[in-house]
């Protein structure tokens, strides 16, 4: 996220926190006013520095749903990080994409309802155009480590 100003920062790293701060919060927390938060706001998303608003789901509300979730590592050939990415954001399934250096170019996060769904996914995944090879591992359980167990 380059060229952002000190303003910007703390409002992306407040939207990250809660992305349904309401936009008076959100100034009060800054120090602006709700006109400046609201036109920065919409900067950001014009500039594609915020491409979107999310919930967060735990994984205990996951289990709850018996989603079936799961780690993908992707390798890619040659410059097609970019594609592939646009690719993955469009994937309903895919919770979070990770670019990372070593053998893996990508680790994905999936969520799906079933693993039929999850079957199709990764076959979908998988045909992406720059996608060299890939490793899938589903996730079986899911311990939160607290800021104590550290």
């Amino acid at each position: 996220m380059d060229n952002l100003d000190e303003i910007d920062r703390k409002l992306v790293g407040l939207l990250r926190k809660n992305a349904r701060a309401p936009v008076a919060q959100l100034a009060k927390s800054i120090g602006v006013s709700r006109a400046t938060i609201q036109n920065r706001m919409a900067r950001l998303e014009k500039r594609g520095h915020v491409t979107g608003y999310t919930a967060l789901i735990s994984s205990g509300a996951s289990e709850n749903l018996s989603m079936v979730r799961a780690i993908m590592n992707i390798e890619m050939e040659g410059s097609t990080a970019q594609f592939i990415s646009q690719s993955l954001v469009k994937e309903p399934s895919v919770s979070a994409i990770h670019s990372t250096n070593g053998h893996w170019d990508f680790i994905v996060e999936l969520q799906t309802r079933s693993l039929e769904e999850f079957d199709r996914v990764i076959s979908r995944i998988r045909s992406t155009k720059g996608i060299k090879s890939s490793d899938t591992s589903i996730l079986l359980s899911t311990r939160r480590l607290t800021s104590q167990q550290l």
